[in-house]
Formats: C-alpha cells, structure tokens, sequence
C-alpha cells in the first residue's frame, strides 16, 4: 500500500514538474520574440530621435525625400510600441508594409546623393537639393544611408518575427 502512494506521489509530482516545465519552455519561446519586438521599436526610435537631432540640434534643413522618409519612419513607433507592450506582432503588419517603402526611399535617396548619373535629378528635389551630404562617414555613411539601414533592420526583424510566430501557431 505504501509502495502504491509513493508510486502515485512520484507520478504527481512528475505530472506536475512536466506540466510546469512546458509552461517555462512556453515563456521561453516567447521571450525572444518580445526581446524581437523590443529591438524594432528601439530602432525606429533610434532612427526618430537621429532624424530629430540632425535637423533640430545640428540645424539640417530635410530635404523632400527626407520628409518623406520621415513619415514613413515616425509612426512606426507608435505602431511598434503597442505592438510591443501587447507582444501581438499581428497589429504591427503596416510596420512592415511602412518599413518596406521606407527602404525604397531610402536607397533612392542614397543613389540621388552616390551615383554621378543620379546627382543632377537630386539638385531639382526642391527648396533643398536631396544630393546634399550633410555628413559623410567614412566616405559612404551619409543620412539616408542610416535611415535605409533603420528601415532594413526593421523590416528583416519583422519577417522573422513573423516566420517565428507563424511556425509556433
């Protein structure tokens, strides 16, 4: 009788570690994504609060493709916050659509200011020309550059994402 309520004991407290041990291997697989999740939002605010330092602080007057590579990057946010404190990727799926044409922008913008043959279509851009460099990090780092390689992050993070939810449904 006693061999049977030690059997039944161990088999409880078995049942139990199992059942608690599936709960941590659950957070666990959650864990990264929300960590996933974190990372995009740092990096579109990273990318804000840049895009408002060098025309607020340094005095960069944006171009017309930099306005427009703004408003694709600052609602992203907000989208990426909520996003975050919901740890639902599902709501931020115009993140990725923004983030997609952000890029675009972003590298157009960059051959505006790189390529010879693109230059000249960059001094008609507006009240300031998009083929200025306002900085120039080791030759190749310029503004869009950054913005496109905000965009880039955000958008690859977010397929990711996607592709790890998807596979734990």
């Amino acid at each position: 009788m006693e061999a049977s309520l030690f059997v039944f004991f161990v088999l409880g407290l078995y049942n139990k570690m199992y059942v608690k041990m599936r709960e941590f291997n659950a957070m666990q697989k959650q864990k990264p994504n929300e960590n996933i999740m974190l990372i995009i939002w740092i990096q579109a605010l990273l990318a804000t609060v840049g895009s408002l330092y060098f025309s607020e602080i340094k005095g960069f007057v944006p171009c017309e493709l930099c306005w427009i590579q703004r408003i694709f990057m600052y609602p992203l946010v907000i989208i990426y916050g909520v996003s975050a404190l919901k740890k639902d990727i599902d709501i931020a799926l115009p993140g990725l659509i923004l983030s997609g044409i952000g890029m675009f922008i972003s590298a157009y913008h960059y051959l505006i200011q790189k390529m010879p043959a693109l230059q000249q279509s960059g001094e008609a851009c507006g009240v300031i020309p998009c083929n200025i460099e306002y900085i120039n990090y080791f030759g190749f780092v310029t503004i869009p550059f950054l913005a496109g390689i905000a965009f880039i992050v955000i958008f690859v993070l977010h397929l990711i994402l996607m592709k790890e939810t998807r596979g734990n449904k």
